[in-house]
């Protein structure tokens, strides 16, 4: 076939063809991943008195596994009011939902926190629920069992009041029976101290699991706070519970059933 050599006649042929190609009609191509998929919640894990953040290990890392990003709060211990003015500083950092979990004194902080839209949910932890005007102390005490004893504890003045630490040959007995010895000692050597007016400050917000579902592993045979009261808190709140058998170190002897719960209130 011979085409013809004038510019005019090749532009007209041209122009036809692009006149063709935009009439035809072809499917457009399915679509990919239409609509955004829903986040996972940002897991924020709030540590009790006498441990860090670094209890949380085993939770975390089974978390991880599963997509979701898992913060450990370092708690200062200091007051209850401050140390929930702290983590609702810290949630505020966060984009997208938030699942907070307290373990013992950690209870009472995300129970104290302000209300934020962002938060969908709460896990308790072996903790204290306390209702407006009630203490950690105060609570633990109402019910026999626990074993935080002027004979189990020691305390160091400051300027502005007293430190309580637990007696390192009393530790494993209150705090983590289950737990190797071996990691009791390092346990009870890099305790973090409370102090002693954050044991009994009385909690002054509306509670937080009054307004937010709450999910509650209550560890059957705890040293610290007593299963009766946990038991009690929990009925109080109307929270999902699961038992187990573990004392007051659940979360780190049991961290693939408190990372089940956990998972449960993400959904």
């Amino acid at each position: 076939m011979r085409f013809s050599r004038s510019p005019l006649r090749l532009a007209g042929i041209l122009t036809g063809l692009a006149l063709t190609a935009a009439s035809l009609s072809f499917p457009a191509a399915p679509a990919v991943g239409v609509g955004p998929k829903a986040a996972k919640p940002t897991i924020v894990l709030v540590h009790g008195s006498f441990a860090d953040s670094s209890g949380w290990s085993g939770v975390i890392e089974r978390l991880q596994r599963h997509g979701y990003t898992a913060l450990a709060v370092a708690n200062p211990l200091r007051g209850l009011a401050s140390d929930a003015a702290y983590l609702d500083s810290f949630i505020d950092g966060i984009e997208g939902p938030v699942v907070l979990v307290g373990h013992s004194y950690g209870g009472a902080v995300i129970t104290e926190t302000a209300p934020d839209p962002d938060v969908k949910a709460l896990v308790y932890v072996s903790a204290f629920l306390p209702e407006e005007g009630e203490t950690a102390f105060g609570i633990a005490g109402r019910f026999p069992g626990s074993q935080i004893t002027p004979e189990t504890i020691r305390t160091v003045p400051l300027p502005s009041g007293e430190d309580v630490y637990l007696r390192a040959e009393t530790f494993g007995k209150v705090f983590g029976p289950g737990v190797p010895a071996s990691t009791l000692r390092l346990l009870a050597a890099t305790q973090r101290p409370i102090a002693y007016t954050a044991l009994t400050e009385p909690a002054t917000a509306d509670p937080a699991w009054r307004r937010l579902p709450s999910w509650v592993v209550i560890s059957k045979t705890d040293q610290a706070i007593p299963a009766a009261a946990q038991r009690f808190m929990t009925a109080r709140a109307g929270a999902r519970a699961v038992e187990v058998d573990a004392s007051h170190s659940a979360f780190l002897t049991r961290p693939g059933a408190v990372a089940d719960v956990i998972e449960k209130a993400a959904r």
